[in-house]
C-alpha cells in the first residue's frame, strides 16, 4: 500500500517529479562518462608504458634493478621458459640483453641503447613491426640492426648500410662489431627514438661475448589485474636467492604516483559535481515539502500517523532516485561501449604535441562494473542524507498551522 501510495504521489506533479529525476540522472551520466574515460586512460597509460619496454612483469638477476650493468645477466634456459610461460596469466616471455656502445658511421658518432631481441617475442610485447617506417624487421639470428629514425637522422645512415658499434662486453671483454641496417623504425618518445639500436639475441650475445646469458626477461601477461598473483606464483617457482621479479608498480613507480594523484583531482572533481547536483536535488525536495504542507496538515488532521507520512515521502525520494539512476547508467552504458571499441583520436598540431611527451593523443574509455555501482550508491547515499529534511519538516509539523500557512 504505502509503495502504491508514493508511486501515486510522485506523478501528482510531473514536472516537479521530472526535474528531480532529470537532475539525478545527469548526474550519473556525468559521472559515469567522466569516471570511465579517466579508468579508460590509467588502463592505457599503464599498457603502454608496460608494452613500450619494462613488460608488466619482469625477471633480472637480484641487484640488477639497482646496478644496470651488463655483469649483472643472468643464465637462462628452456626449463626457466618453461617454468615461466606455464604460469597461469603468462602469455610469452621476451628475454633481452641490454647494454650501451658507442654507434658510429662516417664521421657520425654517438651513444647509443643496444637491444638484444628474440624478434618474433619482442613484437608480442612492443609491437616493434607496426614501428617500422623503412626496410625490414629482424629475424631470429639475424646479423643486421634496426635503427630507431632519430640516431638514423643524426648519422646521416641508411637501410643497406654499415653500423659500426664499439662497448665494453661482459666482464670487461672487448665489444665491436660491423652490423648493416637492415630497417628503420619510428618510437613516439623522444628518447627512445634518438638512441636505440635493436639487434637479435644471439648477435649480442655474441658481441658481448655472453653466450646463453640475458640481462632481463620481461613478462606478457593476460590482463594487469593478475600481475599480483602471477608475482606470488613466480616467486614460489623460481630460485629467488639468485634472481629478482618485479611487477610494473615497482617499475614505474613515477607511472603509478601520477596516477594517483590524477585520480585523487579526478574524485573531487566528481565530488564537486556531486554537490552541485546535491543542492539541485536539495531544491526540489524543499519545494515538493512546501508545496504539500496543506497536503501534510489534513492528513495529520484526520489520523495518519507522523511515522507511516515519513515513511511514504522516504519512499518517494527512494523510487525518484532510483528511477534517475538507472535512466542514468542506461543513457551512459551505450555510449560508453561504442566509445570503448571507438576511442576518440586527436590529430593535427594538438596530437603532436602530446606525442612529444610519449602519451597516446586520444581518449580511452573503461567499462568497469565499479563505474556504474559506484555512482548508484553516491546518489543513493545523497539521496538518503537529502531525505532528512522532509522528514525533519513532518516531525515537527503542527496540522492545524500548516493548513493556515499553505
Amino acid at each position: 500500500m504505502y509503495i502504491k501510495i508514493a508511486w501515486r504521489n510522485i506523478w501528482r506533479n510531473k514536472r516537479r517529479s521530472l526535474i528531480t529525476i532529470g537532475s539525478i540522472t545527469f548526474a550519473v551520466l556525468l559521472a559515469c562518462i567522466m569516471r570511465s574515460m579517466q579508468l579508460g586512460s590509467y588502463d592505457r597509460m599503464i599498457e603502454n608504458a608496460a608494452r613500450f619496454y619494462t613488460g608488466y612483469i619482469q625477471i633480472h638477476k637480484a641487484g640488477y634493478w639497482d646496478e644496470k650493468i651488463i655483469d649483472n645477466s643472468f643464465s637462462w634456459d628452456q626449463e626457466l621458459l618453461a617454468k615461466v610461460e606455464n604460469t597461469e596469466g603468462v602469455n610469452s616471455a621476451v628475454p633481452r640483453v641490454e647494454s650501451f656502445a658507442l654507434a658510429s658511421f662516417e664521421n657520425k658518432t654517438k651513444g647509443g641503447m643496444v637491444l638484444g631481441i628474440s624478434p618474433e617475442r619482442e613484437h608480442e610485447l612492443t609491437r616493434i613491426k607496426d614501428k617500422m617506417v623503412e626496410g625490414e624487421y629482424l629475424q631470429d639470428n639475424d646479423e643486421g640492426a634496426v635503427v630507431s629514425e632519430g640516431l638514423a637522422k643524426y648519422l646521416k645512415i641508411g637501410v643497406g648500410d654499415t653500423l659500426v658499434l664499439i662497448g665494453q662486453g661482459y666482464h670487461g671483454a672487448n665489444a665491436a662489431g660491423l652490423f648493416f641496417v637492415k630497417g628503420i623504425a619510428k618510437f613516439p618518445v623522444p628518447e627512445q627514438n634518438n638512441q636505440t639500436i635493436f639487434i637479435s639475441l644471439k648477435k649480442a650475445q655474441w658481441f658481448y661475448a655472453m653466450p646463453d646469458l640475458i640481462t632481463s626477461m620481461s613478462l606478457v601477461v593476460d590482463k594487469a589485474k593478475n600481475v599480483d598473483r602471477i608475482l606470488a606464483d613466480l616467486n614460489g617457482k623460481l630460485d629467488m636467492n639468485y634472481l629478482e621479479i618485479m611487477g610494473w608498480k615497482d617499475l614505474m613507480p613515477d607511472l603509478l604516483q601520477g596516477i594517483e594523484i590524477d585520480n585523487i583531482s579526478g574524485r573531487i572533481m566528481l565530488w564537486i559535481l556531486y554537490a552541485v547536483i546535491g543542492f539541485g536535488m536539495f531544491g526540489t525536495f524543499m519545494m515538493m515539502t512546501a508545496e504539500r504542507m496543506y497536503e501534510f496538515g489534513v492528513m495529520m488532521s484526520i489520523g495518519m500517523k507522523r511515522v507511516k507520512m515519513q515513511f511514504s515521502v522516504f519512499l518517494e525520494m527512494l523510487m525518484m532516485s532510483s528511477i534517475g539512476v538507472i535512466a542514468g547508467i542506461s543513457i551512459s552504458l551505450p555510449i560508453l561501449v561504442y566509445y570503448f571499441y571507438n576511442p576518440v583520436f586527436m590529430t593535427g598540431e594538438k596530437a603532436e604535441a602530446i606525442e612529444q611527451f610519449g602519451v597516446e593523443a586520444a581518449y580511452f574509455f573503461s567499462l568497469q562494473p565499479s563505474l556504474f555501482y559506484n555512482q548508484a550508491w553516491a546518489i543513493f547515499f545523497m539521496a538518503w542524507i537529502l531525505g532528512f529534511y522532509p522528514l525533519y519538516v513532518i516531525q515537527r509539523l503542527k496540522p492545524v498551522e500548516a493548513m493556515r500557512e499553505a
